[in-house]
């Protein structure tokens, strides 16, 4: 913790807030996209894409999930995120991004006793459902976190699709939805494409 609270001492005298680039923040933010990304500390959504101060707005919680809209009586942090995100914001691009060694995936494909984490666990019944196709058909020995991330990041943009601003945003051609599965090991990013299959960009 000391090394965290050495560096923030030290930021603004490491960071030229006189130069344009930081100076035009104070006027207010102006996001690309919409990063929806797992919370793992592993997983630094400004590292991976190169984002400037400013360029994406982010979403993480556990297992990169996107709870189902539900009208206006459910409220969350993740509903009222991407409501802003569109609607105020603006952003023309949303990615969800999974990745590998993911905890919240590993849980389910597993089948982690979370009866100490009861939070955890009903929050990853969001997920659970939609990854039953790729669960039921692994051998014990292989459970295929892989796929099972893979398969998660296309139901989590499936979901995502079933809010009414990206129904309209998407059918106005203002908005695309992007899904990514991002390589701890490696460093490399693999897009889903129209097919539905993951490949890294220029394979």
């Amino acid at each position: 913790m000391k090394a965290l609270l050495d560096r923030a001492r030290s930021f603004k005298r490491r960071v030229d807030f006189e130069s344009d680039e930081y100076r035009k923040l104070v006027v207010g933010q102006f996001p690309d996209a919409l990063f929806i990304t797992c919370s793992d500390s592993r997983v630094i959504p400004a590292l991976i894409t190169g984002a400037r101060p400013g360029e994406i707005f982010e979403l993480r919680n556990a297992g990169n999930i996107v709870p189902p809209h539900d009208g206006h009586t459910a409220a969350s942090g993740e509903a009222a995120t991407i409501e802003y995100a569109l609607e105020v914001l603006g952003v023309q691009d949303v990615v969800v991004c999974g990745h590998s060694h993911c905890g919240a995936m590993g849980a389910i494909t597993h089948g982690a006793d979370l009866s100490g984490l009861p939070r955890v666990d009903a929050w990853l019944d969001h997920a659970r459902p939609g990854l039953q196709p790729v669960l039921s058909g692994a051998r014990t020995d292989d459970p295929a976190l892989r796929e099972v991330v893979q398969l998660n990041v296309r139901n989590q943009l499936d979901v995502l699709g079933g809010y009414p601003a990206v129904v309209r945003l998407t059918g106005e051609k203002r908005l695309r939805l992007h899904g990514w599965y991002y390589e701890i090991g490696t460093g490399a990013v693999h897009e889903l494409d129209e097919d539905g299959r993951f490949r890294v960009h220029g394979s």
